[in-house]
């Protein structure tokens, strides 16, 4: 029983001493804030509505909310992130914001479930996602397309205006989530960069079945782009030029 004791002793004076290190770097708000999560965990109120509840109250208050919910339960992300938009939707991006910069979790996941969450506020999150990872914007973009599909004609444009050095990857991302539709990725991408013909075909053509190569050739030349210049770009892409021939 001593050997035990003397075990769990060093443990719970280290756990003391953690609890009261975190409480000293505290503001008076957070403090209140912990008090107050902790009480309604307390009686069994899920942590999504105790955030949610909290921030009903408290609006103003997001960051210190989120800091204190995801210092006393790291692993509730989910239900954190969720709690905090179904309290006030406009919050998106703050919410967006702090989880990622607090990395309690990919880019993908977050995007995935605040959009999920709150739809309508998809083109902000991803571009507020965005501007934190901009590495990962293919998948981000992806990501919040294949998740709520109503979105994609918002997220594509305003990403596409946002980050126009990261055209490719956006429509990589966008290609991917919507393999059926590249042609009219192609039309949307070249009428708001029509000088990004080349680039932007030969890349369509590369990530799409051969019999959407016709499509894409045609949407471009739709959008702006001079057919033999097209042509090119599609068998640069992979297109069988004898394939192009029977046009």
């Amino acid at each position: 029983m001593k050997k035990i004791i003397s075990l769990i002793l060093p443990l719970l004076l280290l756990n003391t001493l953690s609890l009261s290190a975190f409480s000293k770097e505290l503001s008076q708000q957070e403090k209140f804030i912990t008090k107050l999560l902790n009480q309604q965990v307390r009686q069994h109120i899920s942590v999504q509505h105790s955030v949610a509840s909290i921030l009903k109250r408290y609006p103003e208050q997001v960051e210190t909310v989120l800091k204190v919910a995801l210092h006393s339960y790291p692993s509730k992300y989910r239900q954190i992130i969720i709690g905090a938009l179904r309290a006030e939707p406009a919050l998106a991006p703050e919410v967006v914001e702090t989880m990622i910069t607090a990395n309690v979790t990919d880019s993908e996941n977050i995007v995935r479930i605040a959009v999920e969450a709150e739809p309508a506020y998809a083109r902000e999150i991803v571009n507020i996602a965005a501007s934190h990872r901009p590495k990962e914007i293919e998948e981000i973009v992806r990501v919040a397309i294949i998740t709520e599909p109503f979105v994609t004609n918002d997220v594509i444009d305003d990403t596409l205006l946002s980050y126009p050095g990261k055209l490719l990857d956006i429509l990589t991302g966008a290609m991917k989530a919507l393999p059926d539709q590249v042609a009219g990725l192609v039309k949307s991408a070249l009428t708001l960069y029509p000088d990004e013909a080349d680039d932007v075909v030969s890349l369509a053509v590369s990530s799409s079945q051969s019999q959407q190569t016709r499509d894409i050739i045609s949407a471009a030349v739709e959008a702006g782009a001079h057919e033999d210049s097209v042509i090119a770009a599609a068998i640069a892409g992979g297109a069988k030029q004898e394939e192009l021939a029977k046009r």
